[in-house]
């Protein structure tokens, strides 16, 4: 949609599954050196196949609003009256959350019962991400300059999450990737926001001057405020999970401990008693 909500929606998508996937990689990081036994793999895995039923649902819904919103394409794709495409850019949209639908759908079988190669899930995300980039990269032809520039920023993002999500499928678990794939989410859910409100101001203000250098320069030099917001939250929400995790270890060491107190105690009271009785003998 070529609108501000058209923004917004997928920007709100990418914020919100950035922050939720700092959460969950942060926290199993943490869990894996706590509890290095292994035994709540099984629970992360029930939370992968609700994120993957989400994203479907998120994928779906976004579908669904490019093709029947009213200035929609409602699924025609050519016109025979006037042998024209219908909404071309409603299309390309669309494609998109095809692509993410898709990735959560190999996303649920991964973690399900399904025998799935591990990494596809990754590979999967990768591809989706390349799509979008490339459909973003043949977006941008014969538009404006300060349009033009705006969509390049993001593909910075969206190339650069497809390149980390590859490298995820040969090295997993890797908690850097992780959280700098987590960073370039959110910058794109940022981002998005960013262009829906440079582009079409959702509150009627003074459009900007998409021919102007200094609005391409500022808007250079924003896209890197945001990144900087991205790692502060990336950041901050690795610290809480920190702390949490700390906290929780020393709920649960302190009571391992005591106990072990107590049977080493009852172990050597017994071990004097029975040295009693073979004296007694």
């Amino acid at each position: 949609m070529a609108n501000f909500k058209g923004h917004a929606l997928p920007g709100s998508f990418f914020f919100l599954f950035g922050f939720w996937w700092s959460v969950k990689y942060s926290m199993k990081y943490h869990s894996r050196r706590l509890n290095k036994s292994g035994h709540g793999n099984s629970r992360f895995n029930h939370l992968e196949v609700i994120e993957g039923a989400v994203l479907i649902t998120c994928a779906v819904i976004g579908m669904l609003a490019e093709q029947f919103a009213p200035d929609g394409p409602h699924l025609y794709l050519y016109s025979g009256e006037s042998r024209a495409w219908v909404k071309q850019m409603n299309w390309q949209h669309t494609t998109m959350y095809l692509f993410f639908g898709i990735y959560g759908v190999v996303h649920v079988l991964t973690y399900s019962s399904a025998k799935v190669p591990k990494g596809l899930d990754h590979l999967m995300l990768s591809v989706a991400l390349f799509v979008e980039g490339f459909l973003f990269y043949f977006h941008i032809t014969n538009r404006p300059p300060l349009d033009q520039h705006i969509h390049a920023l993001l593909l910075v993002a969206t190339f650069g999450g497809a390149a980390t999500c590859l490298l995820e499928v040969f090295l997993r678990d890797n908690i850097i990737l992780q959280l700098f794939c987590c960073s370039l989410g959110l910058l794109q859910g940022t981002w998005f926001f960013q262009i829906g409100f440079v582009l079409y101001p959702p509150w009627g203000g003074p459009s900007w001057d998409v021919a102007d250098h200094g609005n391409v320069m500022f808007i250079t030099m924003c896209f890197c405020w945001h990144y900087a917001l991205a790692i502060f939250i990336v950041a901050g929400i690795y610290t809480l999970v920190y702390c949490f995790t700390q906290k929780r270890r020393k709920n649960v060491g302190e009571p391992e401990i005591s106990l072990r107190s107590r049977k080493q105690r009852c172990e050597k009271d017994s071990h004097t008693a029975l040295l009693n009785g073979s004296d007694e003998e």
